[in-house]
Order: C-alpha cells, then sequence, then structure tokens
C-alpha cells in the first residue's frame, strides 16, 4: 500500500504525499507526543532568515469565522541558530526535511541561505517563501513574475536541492507567477500562503492583531485555493504541493483532483494535531475502496463538463 501512496517532487519520491506546512508545525519536536513523526510525507520546517528574528507585537493571532488570523513575523533562531538548535533533532525523525526560507530586507540572503543548505547532506528540498504577507513589505517577490523569475533563477545557481517555490494568491494571475518559477528552474510550487485579513474588537474599536492585518488561513480559504491549484496545473509541468484549509481526507482529495501532486497541512494542526496522519490512513482508504493501484493517477484528474 505504500507504493501506491508514493508521488515524486522532482527527484524527491515521498512514501505519501501529506506533508506538514511550514509555520504550523514548529520544528516538529513539538509533535513528537502527539504523533509518529515517521508516518509523514516530508515535514517542512518554520520559516528561517539568515539572521534572527524576534517577529511581529503580540496579540499575533485570533479566530475567525472558518479559520484564523496570524502575524507571527516568521519569529525564527536565524539559520546559525537553526543549524545548531533544531537541526539535530529534525535529522533524526527520518522523513524527507524540506527547509523553508526568507528573507528579511535583501532577496540576496535567500541564495546565502539557499547555498548554506546545499551543503547539509540530510536536507531534501528548500522552499522559498517569497509570499508571506506579514513582514510589512509593500510588494512580495511573488507578486511580480519577473521578481520571482530572477530570485529562482540565482537560488538554482547555488543549490542542487529541490527547490519548491511558495506563491502567493495576492496577485492577478497566480499562473503566470507559477510560469516564472518554473522558467528559473524551479522543481515545484507550494500554494497558497495566506490571504490578508482584518479583524475587529467592536467594543474597544481596535484591531485585534497589533499588526492590524494578518494572514488568513483555514477552511474559509479552500475553495480558493483550490481554485489557484487547478488555474496553476492548466499552465505548469512540474508538481504543485497544495495547501489551505484543509481539514480532512476529502478536502486533500479536493486539492490532488484538482492538481496537486501533494498537499500539506496547516492549521488544522492546531485544531487537531493528528489530521495528517488521519488523512495519510483516510487516502489509503479511498485508493483501496476505488481501486486505484497509485495516487498518482489521481492528481489533475478533476473531470469538468464543457
Amino acid at each position: 500500500m505504500q507504493n501506491k501512496l508514493s508521488v515524486n517532487i522532482g527527484k524527491l519520491k515521498l512514501k505519501n504525499p501529506v506533508m506538514v506546512a511550514s509555520g504550523t508545525f514548529g520544528y516538529a519536536e513539538e509533535f513528537k507526543d502527539f504523533i509518529d513523526l515517521k508516518q509523514l510525507g516530508a515535514i517542512v520546517t518554520k520559516t528561517i532568515t539568515l539572521k534572527p528574528r524576534q517577529g511581529n507585537p503580540s496579540p499575533r493571532t485570533c479566530e475567525t469565522p472558518s479559520g484564523m488570523l496570524n502575524s507571527i513575523g516568521l519569529e525564527n533562531p536565524g539559520m546559525e541558530g537553526f543549524i545548531k538548535e533544531k537541526l539535530p533533532a529534525l535529522q533524526k525523525i527520518g522523513v524527507p526535511l524540506i527547509i523553508s526560507i526568507s528573507s528579511e530586507d535583501n532577496p540576496q540572503e535567500l541564495v546565502i541561505l539557499a547555498r548554506q543548505l546545499d551543503k547539509i547532506k540530510t536536507v531534501a528540498a528548500v522552499e522559498l517563501n517569497i509570499s508571506c504577507p506579514n513582514l510589512q513589505k509593500t510588494k512580495l517577490i511573488s507578486q511580480d513574475a519577473h521578481s520571482t523569475y530572477e530570485v529562482v533563477k540565482e537560488v538554482r545557481k547555488v543549490t542542487h536541492k529541490i527547490i519548491i517555490t511558495k506563491l502567493s494568491p495576492n496577485v492577478a494571475c497566480i499562473a503566470d507567477i507559477a510560469q516564472a518559477a518554473e522558467s528559473a528552474g524551479s522543481d515545484a510550487v507550494s500554494l497558497i500562503n495566506t490571504l490578508p485579513g482584518l479583524c475587529i474588537d467592536v467594543e474597544k474599536r481596535m484591531p485585534k492583531l497589533a499588526c492590524v492585518t494578518g494572514g488568513l488561513s483555514g477552511p474559509a480559504v479552500r475553495p480558493v485555493a483550490v481554485r489557484m491549484v487547478w488555474e496553476v496545473f492548466q499552465k505548469v509541468k512540474i508538481p504543485i504541493i497544495g495547501m489551505g484549509g484543509i481539514m480532512n481526507t476529502c478536502d486533500a482529495l479536493e486539492f490532488m483532483l484538482a492538481g496537486a501532486t501533494a498537499v500539506s497541512i496547516g492549521t488544522a494542526n492546531f485544531v487537531n494535531p493528528r489530521t495528517a496522519i488521519e488523512i495519510i490512513s483516510g487516502l489509503k482508504k479511498y485508493c483501496q475502496e476505488h481501486n486505484i493501484d497509485s495516487i498518482k493517477k489521481l492528481t489533475g484528474s478533476l473531470k469538468c463538463q464543457n
């Protein structure tokens, strides 16, 4: 059955298509008492920047109908701290490690980070987080096709690792950005990152987040995310990792039918730490019930009426 669930992200083979999304699973250590981490298809770490970041001021999260807003601001120990403090435990888990990286001010930092990670054998891939909406920037790299192309091209020059480019939904045409990443040498794209939102405390007449706005995630964004995966699937040949409000097996299957090769579980981890493991079991059952010998056959198999 494991063979039925195996998928490929470029040269990277995953035993199943279920991974955990950056920023929602910490550095995995936090979840080891809740699930068998070895069952995961891959782990995407909390995003790392070149230098340590304290993140945004509190409050940084709030619940919303069918979701949540967050404005964490990429709090992390920096690359040096990550390698010393977090990586050793991650390496012992035994599943592919995908390291999410981002730049604070200068895109060239992504090149430096990728070059450092290229030297670490246990790192399977890097995810270029060029779409985080919580850094108080006026424009994201992933909101411009040319900027996306240039960054991916420069990172491609310094690493042999699998490159996954994480895309923003806050664009006119996400397929254009995905094509730019593919042309520049990205091995895969992941989508979507969060949508900007605002929650207000009507008694205090103040925003519920210290930074006023934050990124909306959870089931509320899922139809948007599925639609964008479907649009990107029409335009690129590289694998797509779908994410955005996946809470159960049916949600994961939606993304795969729309064109995703793999899925990433995010906000659901805060609600039920076992979500990813339950989805893996659910996908096994689905394949058995529908006599599917390879889950790869589901990718992009959506039937649309003409």
